[in-house]
């Protein structure tokens, strides 16, 4: 099963984990003997419970030989365990109307599942069950790696774009894990046994190495008791040592080019960021973030405006950055020419795009604009649980905790035009740029150019 729900495109850029804004008192925490750390947020305007529990693990804790293998386990989570045969899990959320998924990303795997609040006693002790008694069978394992085999050739190996996003990473992070794929190379899934995922899923899958995140109509104390109940008996796990994300310094642009078929050519320029995970004072990713709101926050930001409608170079072109994420990532501009443009000509109309945000004066008027994008974005998604749920799991899973999400929303109504340009000049420079081309080679079939977020996609559904 596949969901629509585009986690961390949310992020990319002032629309980030959007949701409704949630004092800090509403937010209840209690962090279990084993290490679990349980949050809630008590929300009583419908008879709906949101439970999510992410696990800190994901691609960027993988190794070559390995790679996918976190995506891999997060499907044969949905198989059987010692007190359950496989499937039911999902057949016993569906019987009672629930719905339910999972993701994959860099930074960790996540679960989760929406249902009638009087039901949560029984997704707790279904995921307590889960966490520590999967039972991982070859005969079950083998059908599944077809599956995501083929999946990997259908959202990556198949879509031209998705490929040249896949190389622009592997190039820009040469010596790091966050060069890997989320889904992995297909030669390592080709060899993946059972046995490497339970060595995975012992490694990685304890109360230690999770947060648990319960949202909606419920009572924080009775959820704190529920999860003692089910989860407090589980015992940690001896976490292995996580390896330092530093990666080499790119000491000039690099390039690549990709021949693949493709309908129209298309041109990626990715420049290595700092997150707030990775930065002492968090200043700069505010300010990334609202330079990329400059550039691509609607129709009338100036990617859109100038590229797209004004001088009709680009047919289609945006920019992506998300400041949540563990070790650097990617600012990203991209965009495919428009018919009688060639993709030289759009690539120096995205480079001049930053040179002037470099040099020409940002007006009050653009950076009021992406602020009002910001509470736009708040206020659509001010009913939604999941939403709420999502934000505090991210944060508290990183490690930056809830209140970050409020620190962020401050910094950046105090971004000046000053500070853009400031960020702009340092780190939007040749030394941190990595280009990728999408050359068509003449055997696309219509329809063939698939469209992804810049910088490609930051998670895998289940």
């Amino acid at each position: 099963m596949r969901a629509a729900i585009r986690l961390l495109c949310g992020l990319l850029l002032l629309g980030p984990l959007a949701a409704p804004q949630v004092a800090a008192d509403e937010i209840r925490i209690h962090e279990l003997d084993n290490g679990l750390r349980v949050v809630v947020l008590e929300n009583h305007r419908a008879p709906v419970v949101v439970n999510q529990i992410w696990y800190r693990v994901g691609s960027i804790d993988e190794y070559r030989g390995v790679t996918g293998i976190s995506h891999a386990l997060e499907h044969m989570m949905f198989k059987g365990t010692e007190n359950m045969e496989t499937g039911a899990f999902s057949r016993q959320i569906a019987r009672h109307g629930g719905r339910e998924n999972a993701f994959t990303a860099r930074d960790y795997t996540g679960y989760h599942q929406q249902i009638a609040a009087d039901r949560l006693e029984m997704l707790l002790e279904m995921e307590a069950d889960r966490m520590r008694n999967l039972v991982l069978l070859d005969e079950e394992f083998q059908p599944e790696m077809r599956v995501v085999q083929e999946e990997r050739r259908e959202r990556v190996d198949d879509r031209p774009t998705s490929l040249l996003w896949e190389r622009i990473r592997a190039a820009a992070f040469p010596s790091s894990p966050a060069r890997l794929p989320i889904i992995g190379w297909q030669s390592d899934l080709e060899v993946m046994e059972v046995e490497d995922l339970q060595m995975w899923y012992d490694r990685w899958y304890g109360p230690n190495n999770a947060v648990l995140v319960v949202a909606g109509a419920v009572d924080a104390g009775e959820v704190f008791a529920m999860a003692e109940a089910h989860f407090g008996a589980i015992e940690p796990i001896d976490l292995p040592r996580r390896l330092p994300l530093e990666t080499v310094e790119l000491r000039g642009e690099q390039r690549l080019q990709l021949h693949a078929p493709a309908n129209v050519p298309y041109v990626g320029l990715a420049w290595r960021a700092p997150t707030l995970t990775t930065l002492d004072d968090p200043a700069d990713a505010y300010a990334l973030s609202v330079l990329v709101g400059v550039l691509d926050a609607g129709r009338s930001a100036r990617i859109q405006r100038d590229l797209v409608r004004d001088q009709r170079i680009a047919s289609s072109a945006s920019a992506g950055y998300s400041p949540f994420a563990r070790g650097e990532t990617l600012l990203t501009v991209a965009g495919s020419p428009a018919g009688d443009r060639d993709i030289d000509e759009l690539e120096a109309a995205l480079r001049a795009e930053i040179e002037r945000l470099k040099e020409d004066e940002i007006d009050a008027e653009e950076l009021e604009r992406v602020r009002t994008r910001t509470r736009a974005s708040q206020v659509f998604e001010l009913d939604s649980v999941f939403g709420q749920a999502r934000r505090v799991a991210l944060l508290e899973t990183l490690g930056l905790g809830h209140e970050a999400w409020d620190d962020y929303l401050e910094g950046i109504n105090a971004v000046t035009a000053e500070d853009v340009q400031r960020v702009a000049r340092e780190y939007l420079t040749d030394r941190r740029l990595t280009v990728g081309v999408l050359v068509p080679d003449g055997t696309a079939q219509p329809g063939a150019q698939d469209h992804v977020p810049p910088g490609g996609e930051d998670h895998v559904d289940h």
